[in-house]
């Protein structure tokens, strides 16, 4: 620790957190693990969000991607944050893992805690990194480069239908690797406009939800996220409101928009009923905005959700 451990801060999606190659830490997981409580013993909202990124011994010419969470002295590896995953592009680059190969680098990243790969596709313009661009991410100040975040695996129709009847209620189930049920607000009784906290304290609409997660995961044999689907009120392509164990995400998870993303190409299903095209004035002509409770996420339609990142600090920390 004389020279202490090299660190980025970076913002990922709405997201920030520390950044580590491995090989800076210890090798062994206890080990590294006592001691990151210590690195970040500091006043910062970002200190429980950690990124240790390493060349990858399974994915050729790829990066792993691990995401730990930091409270107090002890640390867990839940699945990992996909907004973070946005900064492991420009980040591998940065720290010479991953060389620029033309105006645009992929980084391909394997992700141990699922299994999931994905492809970071990172502007390089003249063979050098840019953070600097004019793509704008909800909830995120100023603009930045934009980023393409492409997840390995086609989604998937596990019923094999475009839509399946649960409890009266026309859904698509959809499994891009993270499964997802996409219901019709309307169906469920509400407009899908509604702010987080009225839709929580609704316990009629909770109760018919929490039937719809379990049918939907009797059916497919994984229970999956609830995402109510409406038209759009601000000008995007849909709007929608995410139900995670109880609780309505105040936004919308990356593998979730990428999963309604999917579902909206395919004729028939509950997305593509719904679909309106967006405000080009202020949407990019190759995305689909899907809108949330704070705001909007773009999509690719297939498996790309758009990000960006940008460089908060670079330095070393000692303890």
């Amino acid at each position: 620790m004389a020279h202490g451990i090299p660190v980025q801060v970076l913002r990922g999606g709405r997201s920030r957190g520390a950044y580590f190659v491995g090989s800076d830490l210890p090798s062994d997981p206890a080990e590294r693990d006592r001691l990151l409580p210590r690195l970040l013993d500091w006043p910062c909202p970002l200190a429980g969000r950690v990124a240790v990124v390493d060349r990858s011994a399974d994915l050729a010419g790829g990066v792993d991607y691990r995401f730990l969470r930091v409270g107090g002295d002890s640390v867990t590896e839940p699945r990992p944050c996909a907004d973070l995953l946005a900064g492991v592009g420009p980040f591998a680059i940065g720290r010479g893992l991953v060389a620029i190969t033309g105006d645009v680098t992929g980084v391909r990243v394997r992700m141990p805690a699922t299994g999931a790969v994905a492809t970071v596709h990172v502007a390089t313009p003249g063979g050098r990194l840019a953070y600097a661009g004019d793509t704008v991410v909800s909830g995120v100040p100023g603009a930045a480069a934009r980023l393409l975040i492409e997840f390995d695996g086609d989604a998937v129709l596990p019923t094999g239908r475009v839509a399946d009847d649960l409890d009266g209620v026309p859904v698509t189930l959809l499994d891009n690797g993270a499964p997802v049920a996409l219901a019709e607000a309307a169906a469920l009784g509400v407009t899908g406009h509604e702010t987080p906290t009225r839709l929580e304290y609704d316990q009629r609409l909770r109760h018919r939800v929490d039937r719809l997660r379990r049918l939907a995961g009797e059916l497919i044999g994984s229970v999956p996220k609830v995402c109510l689907l409406a038209p759009p009120a601000g000008g995007g392509s849909l709007s929608t409101r995410t139900f995670l164990a109880g609780r309505v995400h105040t936004a919308i998870g990356v593998r979730a928009a990428v999963g309604v993303g999917a579902a909206a190409t395919l004729p028939g299903s509950v997305a593509a009923r719904l679909l309106r095209v967006a405000d080009r004035s202020v949407v990019p002509r190759d995305v689909l905005r899907l809108e949330h409770p704070t705001g909007f996420l773009d999509v690719v339609p297939g498996s790309s959700a758009v990000s960006t990142a940008r460089l908060v600090l670079d330095g070393r920390l000692f303890c």
